[in-house]
């Protein structure tokens, strides 16, 4: 069955107009931005149905995207914010908007993350790619983000696909939400749709190259240090760390 190809260059346009449009305080917004979005993200939407072998409405997801265009504008504030006020590097929010890989992808995960709960396959997947090939951020768009949400540098982080986040969090390069293992069939093939990342409470930093992996649950302002491997809950209020240099366990060969 021929099925027409979707071009990641188009899907790069629409972003690159939606950022337009959600960041209009920082952007010029063009005249026809808003007709060109309209037209892009329905086409694109019929496409990946039609590759997916699934039925899907252009116009009626269309139609429900833009009805959550204020809401997804207001969120993304609070993270542009979030980040400028996490940051003593930040010298404004234009800087962040502009320039934090973070916020880019932020940005395309807020998209596709509501792209995917409307139903749409294939291009929320596509839009997080595009951002974890610029920025290093890998973030799959089922996973729930809150508020306020802020990623320092940011090179190097992977968030699974079901990984729930909650407001106010702050994560650093190289922290992986991961799944610790997969449930497989009796084919041997891994179990879909399955909870396996973590669970993040509000409130909650996680510091460079720090593993969690599993449907472990990291409590309400809960503060984890850098290079650990977590699998295991973590009380809401607790601070996990490394160990003193002078502590450390040493193997000799």
């Amino acid at each position: 069955m021929h099925r027409e190809f979707i071009n990641p260059s188009e899907v790069d346009e629409m972003m690159q107009i939606g950022r337009r449009l959600l960041f209009d305080d920082y952007f010029d917004v063009r005249s026809d931005d808003h007709r060109r979005l309209t037209q892009m993200l329905g086409g694109l939407v019929s496409v990946s149905c039609l590759y997916a072998g699934t039925d899907g409405c252009a116009e009626e997801v269309v139609q429900s995207f833009f009805n959550r265009f204020t809401e997804l504008k207001e969120i993304l504030a609070t993270d542009v914010k979030a980040t400028y006020l996490g940051d003593p590097a930040a010298t404004s929010l234009d800087e962040v908007v502009l320039c934090y890989p973070g916020i880019h992808a932020i940005f395309h995960h807020r998209v596709a993350h509501l792209l995917g709960t409307l139903g749409v396959p294939l291009l929320p997947r596509l839009i997080s790619e595009l951002a974890h090939s610029r920025t290093g951020i890998d973030i799959h768009p089922g996973a729930s983000i809150g508020e306020a949400f802020s990623i320092d540098h940011g090179t190097g982080v992977v968030i699974g696909a079901t990984s729930v986040i909650g407001k106010n969090v702050k994560i650093y390069q190289g922290v992986t939400l991961g799944a610790r293992s997969f449930t497989l069939d009796e084919d041997g093939n891994p179990v879909k749709g399955i909870a396996r990342h973590p669970i993040v409470g509000d409130d909650v930093i996680i510091y460079s190259n720090t593993t969690v992996l599993g449907r472990v649950t990291i409590g309400t302002g809960a503060v984890i240090g850098g290079n650990l491997w977590i699998t295991f809950d973590v009380e809401p209020g607790e601070k996990i760390i490394q160990a003193r240099p002078d502590n450390f366990l040493r193997i000799n060969k």
